[in-house]
């Protein structure tokens, strides 16, 4: 078998059709938020049209969160969501990472109790990680910027 016929893991599926592919991300960006846009929205002043949701637990809560976010646990949003949210405002919800499906199954809880609602892509690790600043149970903190994940000058993921 000569290497011209080899086809690569890349490729071993065709690409969509790019009208395919335009719903797909189209619809992509209906679910999820990126943390740099999340960090704008917050400090361009005024109302975001949004609250921000940490569902993780209150240990993680108090090491540190999201300045304004409101603290609902996962396991506690089909008792407490309606005291605490207005289904009239969209929620974008966090847990610690890219690693962590917590932000995912909080959104489908929301989502279930018919509230609009993304999911913070990178969740408080990227939040933190972009140097922007968050709350913890002893006062305000920021560490500098990971140069991989917000470079210099770039003002947003560099994409």
């Amino acid at each position: 078998m000569s290497s011209s016929t080899v086809v690569n893991p890349v490729l071993r599926v065709a690409p969509a059709a790019p009208s395919a592919a335009a719903a797909h991300f189209r619809a992509s960006l209906a679910f999820y938020a990126d943390v740099s846009d999340v960090a704008a929205a917050l400090a361009g002043g005024g109302d975001p049209g949004f609250v921000v949701l940490d569902s993780r637990s209150t240990e993680s809560w108090d090491q540190g969160h999201v300045p304004g976010a409101v603290h609902l646990p996962t396991a506690l949003i089909p008792a407490r969501a309606e005291e605490l949210l207005d289904k009239s405002v969209p929620v974008v919800a966090y847990c610690w990472g890219p690693g962590c499906n917590g932000a995912t199954r909080a959104a489908l809880a929301l989502a279930e109790l018919g509230y609009q609602v993304k999911e913070m892509l990178g969740g408080f690790e990227y939040w933190v990680r972009e140097g922007f600043g968050f709350e913890t149970w002893e006062g305000s903190e920021r560490r500098a910027a990971d140069s991989l994940t917000a470079p210099v000058g770039a003002g947003d993921c560099g994409c």
